[in-house]
């Protein structure tokens, strides 16, 4: 297997930021990174946060604690080769009051996650949670183990079934399922299935060895979510996910869903049976299933389930105990607010027996009376969100005015499982707005902008030059306005990188923003951005070759439109040619054709006038994408024969762009 960084529920194409250094010790005004201390003015408002919540209250610890058979002091998980995949010791300064530079809910959020172990959730029901950022679960059956989601890497899933075999019982896995399409609920795979089920998995003549249940559309959705907007994608994941960042009290803390994705190897296999409709009625290994499909809610294929002998609700991740995202800060088609609140609704109707929910991360809930108070305030944000957005657009409001003034109301705005701790009201509000109106918000200044270096450049210039606008920040940071100091900064910076001077004083206010943060993924943009204007780019943003057991799942069309994609228009300007592609392996051919600087391809037999026709294995395009191999080896490698001009099919070639993945974002 590939060694990859996985990006937990979200960016799995992604990894490779160079690791950060340890904190330090030595000068409590600076850590390690450069980290500036906490202002007073940052100090004051995460006390106001902990005057206002009520940070003591522990009935989300007595769950997150029920039921534990089995915990180490600390999860210390390496690759064979010694590789570092897992260890909760990093995080074993989230002890105690927050310190200055958390915001202290965070730190609450914080301290949760880190309870790791083996937990009954019911009877014949299980889960290891803290062994990955995601939860596995555990169903028993009649011959075996049922598990549900396991992590995102072959070792973490390991680590986990083998705790749960040596504390229950050793039993075999009977059945796998994958509640949705995201790579910390299915990248562990491998670790689970019985030995030799890759060799069965190739083989069409052999017979299933067991059940893999998932929901319509997931293998599409799984193994093609990056493949087109991947590196843009990965590059700002790191930022979302703290991947730059130490692990401390001035670095990254928490990702609000768990802690940081786990490092690790990937699997992946195709699921036997799918699920798409509500309500579907299976039995896996003797267990009653009643399947939920919702799709378009956290994820593109993703489905909830209920288990009616146990009175028990898998929610999968469309509740969890936080506001999640109806747009990720990585980037991602935006969310369903309106479908997502009605899943939730259909679930409280579908199944009143609930007496306990559990999901793909995070802890369960207890007793009928509670379940439905907490099902109703998860469904009750997202259709607040939704309704009070459109309502406010509807009166003329922008995204930006609607962010600024949308609140939760005071019922649900006290409640943690709500909270803000990975998506947040401001950037979900804009999400909604995005699905129904897009990008422009009728403005016409804003219909036809300057570009940023551009418009930075006249702003400073308008604003009296650079000293002038440095002045000006360095005011509104001394009166803790970092967000007014962070726009000036931002000018000053586009308009002129070079200046030491903003940049160090804009790394400093991204510092205060993200102790601020109540959410994870807030606070690792901000400290991301103040690592990346002290110590430049780190580092590659894309590792396509360690997503290679994944990709060779992909269908040929998903490659060929990620192809398209690369094309560089300027240069295909006036070109027009014909390429066929047949892929020996798998008996299926392609017809290429460039024109009007576009790529059109189409399922056909080869077209005799192209200038090229390629065979090949889908193997070698798999290695061409991830970049094993390179376009030496697709002209003159022995899994690749060329009729027609293989000059022809080198400037062909040649008009495709390899993707940035290491791309500056805080600065031009």
């Amino acid at each position: 297997m590939r060694r990859l960084l996985p990006l937990a529920c979200l960016c799995g194409l992604v990894a490779c930021a160079a690791p950060p250094p340890p904190p330090s010790a030595v000068d409590p005004a600076v850590d390690a990174q450069g980290h500036s201390a906490p202002s007073a003015v940052t100090r004051a408002a995460n006390a106001a946060v902990a005057a206002a919540l009520p940070l003591a209250e522990q009935q989300d610890f007595e769950d997150a604690r029920r039921g534990l058979v089995a915990s180490d002091p600390a999860v210390v998980i390496v690759g064979a080769d010694g590789t570092p995949i897992w260890d909760t010791r990093a995080y074993a300064f989230v002890t105690g009051a927050a310190p200055d530079s958390v915001n202290p809910s965070l730190w609450r959020q914080a301290q949760l996650n880190g309870i790791h172990g083996l937990f009954k959730v019911v009877e014949g029901v299980y889960q290891v949670r803290g062994y990955d950022v995601s939860n596995m679960t555990l169903i028993r059956g009649d011959s075996g183990w049922i598990v549900v989601d396991p992590l995102t890497t072959i070792e973490t899933a390991r680590a986990a079934l083998d705790l749960a075999r040596r504390h229950l019982d050793p039993a075999p896995v009977s059945a796998v399922i994958f509640t949705h399409s995201h790579l910390d609920h299915f990248g562990g795979v491998a670790a689970v299935l019985p030995d030799g089920w890759a060799a069965r998995a190739t083989d069409p003549a052999a017979p299933a060895a067991l059940r893999i249940v998932a929901p319509r559309h997931f293998v599409e959705e799984a193994t093609s979510e990056n493949i087109l907007a991947g590196p843009a994608m990965g590059r700002r994941a790191l930022y979302m996910y703290g991947l730059p960042l130490a692990k401390s009290p001035r670095g990254h803390v928490d990702t609000g869903l768990g802690k940081a994705p786990a490092r690790g190897s990937l699997s992946f296999a195709v699921p036997t049976e799918f699920v798409d409709h509500t309500p579907q009625a299976m039995e896996i290994d003797g267990v009653p299933f009643v399947f939920q499909y919702v799709p378009g809610s956290e994820a593109p294929a993703e489905m909830a389930f209920y288990l009616p002998e146990h009175r028990a609700y898998c929610g999968a991740e469309i509740v969890s105990h936080t506001m999640h995202n109806l747009y990720t800060l990585r980037g991602a088609k935006v969310r369903d607010a309106l479908k997502w609140s009605g899943y939730i609704d259909e679930a409280l109707t579908a199944f009143p027996d609930t007496e306990v929910v559990f999901a793909s991360h995070h802890w369960p809930v207890w007793t009928r009376e509670r379940v439905r108070a907490y099902l109703g305030k998860q469904r009750d944000v997202y259709r607040f969100l939704h309704d009070q957005t459109l309502r406010l657009a509807n009166h003329g409001a922008t995204p930006r005015e609607i962010a600024e003034q949308l609140e939760l109301p005071e019922s649900l705005r006290g409640v943690f499982a709500v909270r803000g701790y990975y998506g947040t009201v401001r950037h979900n509000a804009k999400a909604v707005y995005q699905n129904y109106f897009g990008w422009y918000d009728g403005n016409p200044a804003n219909l036809d902008p300057l570009p940023p270096v551009e418009a930075a450049t006249k702003y400073v210039a308008a604003m009296g030059g650079a000293a002038a606008v440095r002045a000006t920040a360095q005011q509104a940071f001394e009166a803790g306005d970092y967000r007014w100091a962070a726009t000036l900064l931002d000018h000053a910076v586009f308009a002129d990188p070079n200046d030491g001077e903003v940049k160090a004083l804009l790394a400093r206010t991204y510092d205060q923003l993200g102790y601020q943060a109540e959410s994870g993924p807030w606070r690792d943009v901000y400290l991301s951005g103040a690592t990346e204007l002290r110590h430049g780019v780190g580092g590659s943003a894309l590792n396509l070759a360690a997503a290679a057991d994944l990709l060779r799942e992909v269908p040929p069309e998903q490659f060929l439109v990620s192809m398209a994609a690369r094309l560089n228009g300027p240069a295909a300007d006036g070109q027009a040619t014909t390429v066929n592609f047949v892929f020996t392996d798998i008996g299926e051919s392609f017809v290429l054709t460039l024109e009007n600087a576009v790529l059109h391809h189409r399922r056909a037999e080869p077209d005799p006038t192209a200038v090229a026709t390629v065979r090949l294995t889908r193997a070698l395009l798999v290695r061409l994408v991830t970049g094993q191999a390179g376009l030496r080896d697709l002209v003159f490698s022995d899994e690749l024969s060329v009729d027609g001009s293989r000059l022809a099919l080198v400037s062909f070639l040649r008009l495709f762009d390899t993707p940035m993945g290491d791309f500056p974002i805080v600065t031009p």
